[in-house]
């Protein structure tokens, strides 16, 4: 099969009159266009794929729900569908026995090329700022995690703890950071000196900035501010609706360092599935656009990670190019993975295909 484009992302920048050849489910050459070639189909863009580092569910399955391997590979499923190349299903705080059959079933997953590791978001965080989860479960920075971490990358598996540094001890994070884990701040209320000490004690990464974390206030930056000044990777969700669009500019703005920061849905079963679920008992629901709980307050969001690109390119002006890049090479490099390459031997699955702002499976 012949694929022409449009426009073809290669190495961080646009080239055009270039079509792939695809052959055994993968791509087996990239070139420019011939004047005998006649492509099989024509769409608008080529890219190496989307990675996801925070995917608590999609396709009407929960990570907490399910957290089996037939769970991870229906979320995984379900965000291909919609332009995500790659996620790392995301557990959030929950019961020791939740938590450790998540770590079971991404063990047994680790070599599915659609599931990149796990992200436990909690529960050694701060009641405080703990957002939609479940304060029953939160709990010290244990022995206990250590063992499920030093588990899972004792199996190779790329992992993600977020955590509020300064509720944790730093000798359990020590440990945590020599095994190769990444530490991320988030759900925090630290000070900006607390957070600045954690970054020096191996925090490499923030969680969905802003999110669940106390305002930068003009004597009193706290996290937020910390995590904006720092080299650190940041994750942001860039629907519009969990950081205002002034806010996200801003934070981009500010950065020191170029591709440090990156994008994540941070989707909810609601993504590619029905419209609502159930979390800790409670009916989540989709209303205008937003996944709420019965108080109303945020509980995760309604978008894919394509959403996320493409309005941030919409909407903050990002080039297209720049917000593919905060979609696929930066979070990779993030957790320590290189980029993928729109090079022969890509798999199909491993690209991302636009017709218009729509996704392509091809194969």
């Amino acid at each position: 099969m012949l694929i022409s484009a449009d426009r073809v992302l290669v190495l961080g920048a646009w080239q055009s009159g270039m079509v792939l050849r695809i052959q055994g489910g993968r791509v087996a050459e990239l070139r420019p266009l011939a004047p005998g070639d006649r492509p099989d189909r024509h769409v608008t863009l080529l890219a190496p794929g989307l990675s996801d580092l925070q995917v608590n569910g999609g396709g009407g399955v929960l990570v907490n729900a399910d957290p089996s391997p037939q769970g991870l590979r229906a979320i995984r499923r379900a965000h291909l569908r919609l332009g995500t190349a790659q996620i790392m299903p995301t557990v959030i705080t929950d019961a020791p026995q939740v938590i450790e059959a998540a770590a079971d079933a991404a063990i047994v997953c680790k070599d599915d090329p659609g599931l990149l590791g796990l992200h436990i978001e909690g529960p050694h965080i701060a009641p405080a700022r703990r957002g939609t989860h479940d304060a029953r479960h939160i709990r010290p920075l244990d022995r206990h995690t250590l063992e499920i971490l030093r588990r899972l990358r004792d199996a190779g598996l790329p992992v993600i703890l977020t955590l509020a540094p300064e509720l944790a001890d730093p000798a359990p994070m020590a440990e945590a950071a020599a095994m190769g884990v990444t530490l991320s701040a988030g759900h925090s209320a630290a000070s900006a000196a607390q957070t600045r000490q954690a970054l020096a004690q191996g925090v490499t990464m923030f969680t969905h900035l802003f999110n669940a974390m106390p305002p930068m206030l003009s004597r009193d930056p706290g996290i937020a501010g910390a995590a904006v000044l720092s080299d650190a990777h940041v994750g942001l969700i860039s629907d519009g609706i969990h950081v205002d669009w002034d806010m996200l500019r801003i934070a981009l703005a500010a950065r020191p360092r170029e591709g440090r920061s990156f994008l994540v849905s941070d989707a909810m079963p609601t993504v590619g599935g029905p419209d609502h679920f159930t979390l800790y008992g409670q009916q989540i629901h989709v209303k205008d656009g937003r996944l709420v709980n019965a108080e109303g307050a945020l509980a995760g969001a309604h978008v894919s990670l394509l959403d996320c690109v493409l309005r941030l390119h919409r909407h903050a002006g990002t080039p297209l190019e720049t917000a593919l890049a905060m979609a696929s090479d930066i979070p990779r490099a993030a957790i320590g993975l290189p980029p993928l390459q729109l090079a022969p031997g890509l798999p199909l699955d491993h690209l991302l295909v636009l017709d218009g702002e729509t996704p392509v499976l091809l194969g």
